[in-house]
């Protein structure tokens, strides 16, 4: 019998200009025996609001189709109800900008996550759960705060329209902001929080971000645990001699950058901040991280 998926679609993934591959993947998909069924998004936060009401139908298996920022709202359309009922699957058509989830597996992009689609390729996969002031979200990725968050802040809310050129330019403005400052956490074991200035904390379920840059290099998806990366005030023109690092997955060895696999995580922060979680951007005030050991299957 064949496999039933439903596909989640963002039109405007990659700018818009990757569209045309997506007819030539899904006839390969039911060519193989695949029955994909296509919903497409239209404003942003539709395909939480469309993974939601399928679960609720009885939906079990779903294709994202965009970029990381569509996976992360079908995950958050799926959880937290799926806490209660049969564990659903997710798929990956990496058809947008950013696509860093996908390569903690292959740097094949589309070609491997229709491979992966046809053979049936699934395994258990951490949610990670955050708890803010105002609500809950979940992810599978990772979520930033500092330096990488301010980047994709500022590109996103002044440069999202000017391609690789606003990322590039919003690295140089950030550069020359440089605001280290504290985000105080407690993991798991500690009994104070670290208020420790830093460049940036990330909290991670994956190896990657940015596509390429491998900022949690022994980050596993299904270990349950968080893979907490910190890199302390290092200066201007330390950042830059070391920003290589930073892709190879080196810069964890550097004197000011430390890791920890927590559990949980408890934040003590005195007002919102700007994250990036999952290739989106928002404002919160986070209170405590915690995992969903194995709550998802991903189609890897």
């Amino acid at each position: 019998m064949a496999q039933t998926f439903l596909a989640i679609v963002n039109p405007a993934a990659g700018g818009g200009k990757r569209g045309k591959l997506l007819a030539p993947a899904l006839d390969r998909l039911r060519a193989g025996g695949i029955d994909v069924n296509v919903a497409e998004t239209r404003a942003p936060a539709d395909a939480t609001h469309i993974a939601s009401d399928a679960y609720n139908r009885g939906v079990r298996h779903f294709i994202a189709v965009g970029g990381d920022g569509t996976a992360y709202e079908i995950v958050n359309g799926l959880y937290p109800q799926a806490l209660n009922g049969e564990r659903p699957t997710l798929g990956f058509l990496p058809l947008g900008t950013g696509n860093s989830f996908l390569r903690d597996f292959s740097d094949r992009g589309v070609e491997y996550a229709i491979e992966s689609l046809l053979a049936h390729r699934s395994r258990p996969c951490d949610v990670l759960r955050l708890r803010h002031r105002a609500g809950v979200i979940h992810y599978i990725n990772l979520l930033s705060m500092g330096f990488s968050a301010d980047v994709a802040t500022l590109r996103a809310r002044r440069f999202s329209d000017w391609g690789e050129l606003g990322y590039v330019t919003s690295i140089f403005l950030t550069l020359a902001r440089f605001n280290r400052r504290s985000f105080p956490v407690r993991t798991a074991g500690d009994t104070t929080f670290d208020d420790r200035r830093c460049l940036f904390v990330t909290f991670n379920n994956s190896k990657f971000t940015g596509g390429t840059m491998m900022i949690a290099p022994k980050a596993q998806i299904d270990d349950g645990l968080i893979e907490y990366v910190r890199w302390g005030p290092i200066g201007r023109l330390g950042l830059i001699r070391n920003l290589p690092g930073l892709y190879d997955g080196t810069h964890i060895e550097h004197p000011l950058a430390e890791r920890k696999a927590p559990q949980r995580v408890e934040f003590n922060l005195e007002r919102p901040v700007d994250v990036m979680v999952d290739g989106e951007v928002l404002t919160l005030h986070c209170e405590e991280l915690d995992v969903l050991p194995g709550a998802l299957n991903v189609v890897a």
